[in-house]
Parts: structure tokens; sequence; C-alpha cells
């Protein structure tokens, strides 16, 4: 019996043994990665003009004041210390990586942003003096040369092929540790920041620190799919959320900055928001989808082309739009001057329109007025309006709110200032027609409310309980 179990036992450690072996066989081999592709990779040293720790915003007193020069002189001492505070340089230091052996290296914008020197130290230990050819703050993608020839390159990879839980490997300078690689998987594919609405970031789970910032991300083939740029942190280091700029938007944007220095984008001209489940119901969708057009801009490619706010954007140039953020990537990629397809839902029905893309202005949106006027109207909504300013706002229709009390509209996000421009996408005229469509409102399912407010309009959803009536 003691035999037998023996023989049991050594039958499932072998049985163990196989099966870990087999483990090891499928995990991937990163130090060959690593080796065929380090001495690609570099540290980017950038530094700025001496900066005082003092700014004037530190202290309290006017310049104009004649006590300034006093204090000035008082809060520009450290602590306990007579002598002026320290000047200190700007400085950063991040990571690159070489795309042609004539030297030529892409790191992040803001690596390099407001410095005026700019040291690029390569794995043989040399450093050379790089020089910039263009940032794309948009992309958060400089282009930097340095004067050598017969470098080694990196291997652009396609990140359209890439799919999440795929093996990745980070190389760069953490905390300045020059060379420094990590590996992940890729956690999730065009996730868009707040920072980046033009790019469809590739957020992985490989460590990422400060120092990391312009560093190559790679595929097993060894190629870079990705510059990792951002990450997710509460505490300033690494929390398993990080964020790479897919290396085909680079590199479009580095085409155009060897080319003419500056990158054209293109520009639709609306504001799109999110399609909740409540505004899905609202707008008569089975299920929330597409980005909801909450404002279209004068004079814009998509007031030419008869989009309206209120329509739902399905579909760019035959290419789905599952989410409001997957849009403006779409539009940005278009050079100035093409033809593009928006397939829209209005009114519950499929369109297709024509729009001619234009160039993406410096600042694509406009600040709408608010002012304060007379004669409240008060309704079953809990909110007070009055009529607009003719003289303030001349084209546009609507009423303003001046007060919320508890109620639909204070569930529904309305503030004091909002414009009501649409209700139960109905246009409102003045007060009296607001009145008029707030009492016909159905009441126990959404409904749709376009305000404007401050940058813009945008949809809110509002349900009336059925004891309003």
């Amino acid at each position: 019996m003691k035999v037998l179990l023996s023989q049991c036992a050594l039958l499932i450690i072998t049985m163990a043994m196989a099966s870990m072996a087999a483990v090891a066989q499928q995990l991937p081999e990163f130090a060959d990665l690593f080796e065929r592709n380090k001495d690609a990779v570099v540290s980017v040293n950038a530094s700025g003009p001496r900066r005082s720790e003092l700014s004037p915003e530190d202290i309290p007193i006017p310049e104009d004041s004649p006590f300034y020069d006093y204090f000035r002189r008082f809060f520009d001492q450290e602590p306990g210390s007579p002598s002026p505070r320290r000047r200190r340089p700007l400085s950063s230091v991040g990571s690159g990586f070489i795309i042609s052996d004539d030297g030529y290296i892409l790191t992040n914008a803001h690596v390099v942003e407001d410095t005026e020197t700019i040291l690029v130290g390569l794995s043989d230990r040399r450093e050379l003096s790089a020089e910039v050819v263009g940032t794309d703050p948009r992309s958060d993608v400089a282009l930097l040369k340095v004067d050598a020839n017969d470098l080694p390159s990196v291997t652009i990879g396609d990140p359209e092929a890439l799919k999440v839980g795929q093996w990745v490997m980070a190389i760069g300078s953490p905390f300045g540790f020059d060379h420094t690689a990590t590996q992940g998987i890729i956690s999730g594919l065009g996730r868009n920041l707040p920072s980046g609405n033009y790019v469809p970031f590739i957020q992985t789970d490989a460590a990422v620190n400060p120092g990391n910032s312009g560093g190559p991300l790679f595929n097993l083939e060894g190629e870079v799919i990705g510059i990792n740029s951002q990450i997710y942190s509460r505490t300033g280091g690494y929390q398993g959320v990080s964020f790479a700029i897919p290396i085909d938007v680079a590199m479009d944007v580095v085409g155009q900055l060897r080319d003419t220095g500056r990158v054209v984008r293109g520009w639709l001209g609306v504001l799109i928001q999110e399609v909740t489940s409540e505004l899905a119901t609202g707008f008569g969708l089975d299920r929330p989808q597409g980005a909801l057009v909450g404002q279209v801009m004068a004079n814009s490619p998509a007031e030419k082309a008869g989009l309206q706010a209120g329509d739902i954007i399905v579909s760019f140039n035959d290419q789905p739009v599952a989410t409001s953020g997957e849009l403006p990537p779409l539009v940005g990629r278009v050079r100035p001057g093409n033809e593009s397809t928006v397939t829209i839902i209005r009114d519950g029905e499929e369109r297709e329109l024509s729009v001619t893309i234009e160039e993406l202005p410096e600042n694509p949106t406009r600040q709408a007025a608010v002012e304060e006027a007379e004669e409240p109207e008060i309704n079953r909504l809990g909110v007070t309006v009055e009529e607009l300013d003719t003289e303030v706002d001349p084209d546009t229709n609507g009423v303003r709110v001046t007060e919320v009390d508890e109620g639909p509209a204070a569930e529904a996000g309305i503030r004091p200032g909002d414009i009501i421009v649409e209700l139960n996408k109905e246009e409102i005229d003045g007060t009296e027609d607001f009145a008029q469509v707030v009492e016909g409102l159905p009441t126990g399912k959404p409904i749709t409310v376009l305000i404007r407010r401050d940058q813009g309009t945008s949809f809110l959803a509002m349900t009336l309980p059925e004891d309003t009536e």
C-alpha cells in the first residue's frame, strides 16, 4: 500500500512539473527583446532658464504698492535665513527613442516644454545635444534631432493589430534609472482622456513612473506600438494604470512636423456629449450609442452640412462611433478640404450627410454670456426662469434659469444661469412659450432638455414623477 501511495505521489509531482514547464514555455522571453532594442532607447534631460522658487503670486501685496519691495525682500528669503531664496533651473527628465539612423528622436511634448537645453543620453554613455524640430501639445508628441548618423533605431509596429490581454514591454528612465524594462499586458484600447481628445490611448499595466514619459512601448515582435505618456495615480507613482499614445498617431504627427513644422487637424465644428441610458430613452433609441451633438458652431463645416443640435452621430467615414470619445480622433485625422460622410440619427431615423472638413482652429469653442434680468416665471419643474436680454443674446432663443429649487430640474443637473433652449424636442421662444411646453410635458419617462452653459450647449435628461400632474 505504501509503495502504491509513493508511486501516486511521484506521478502527481511529475505531472505538476510537466504542467509548470508547459506554462513556462508559454511565457514570453523579455530578455532578448530588451537586448535587441535597448540601444535605440534614450534618456532626455531638458532644462530651461533659471527661475526663482518665488513667484509674484506668492506675495499678497499689489506690485504698485509702496510696500511691495519690502515684502518682496521678506518673502524672498528662506524661513529663518537672512539670505535670499536659492534660484533653481527648470528641469525635466524623460525618455525617448530613435526612429531613424540619422538622429530623429520621439518623446513627449511635456518633457521638453518650456526648456532651452536638451541633452539626449545614449546607451553607450554618450550625451548629444538635441534640437526641437516641433511639438504637438494636443497629442503630447515632440520630435527631436541630434547631429549623428548610423544610430540604432526602432521598428515601427501596427497598433491596429493590438488586442486586450496582449503582452507588452516598456523601456525608459523612471526616476532617472536609465534603460529600465517593465512588462505587462494591454489593459484597454481606444481610451479617451480629458487631456487628449485627439488620441485613442492604449491602456497598459506595465509599470510606468515619472521619467518613463516619452519612452517606447513594445510588442513581443520588438516593434514599437506606443509612446508611454501618462499614468493614472492618486500618489504620483505607478498604480497599475498607464496610457500610451498609439505609434500610428505619433508617426502622423512626425510626418507633419518634418514637412511643415506644424500639425493640422480636421475640424467638424460640433460640441458633443455621451448618450446616457436616460438620454437614449428620451431620443427614442433602444440603447445608448453614438455622439450626441449638443451644439453646432456657427459657420462651421457641420453647420454648412446641415447638422443640428440633437443629432446623434453613429458613424464617421464608415467607421462606427459607439461613444462620444471615438469621434474626435476620427475627425482629427482627416486632412482639411477632404469630404467625409457622417451618419446620424435624427427624429428616430438614420440619415447620411456629406461634410467638407476644415482645419481645426486654435480655439474652436465660444463663450456664452450670462447676465441677470428680471420678472421671474415659476413652473412645475422647480425652476424660476426669465426672458433673455436681446442685447446680450440677440441670436439665442430660450429662457434663462435664475433659481433652482428641489424638483426634476435640480435632479437633472440644471443650474442658475443655464439657458433652456429646448424642452422635450420643442424650441423655447420665451417664458410664455416655456410655460405652455412645461404644462404639456409627460410624466414617468425621461425627456430631453437642451441647455446653454458657459462653453456651449448640452443635453440633459429629466423625468417628471407621476404625482406632479
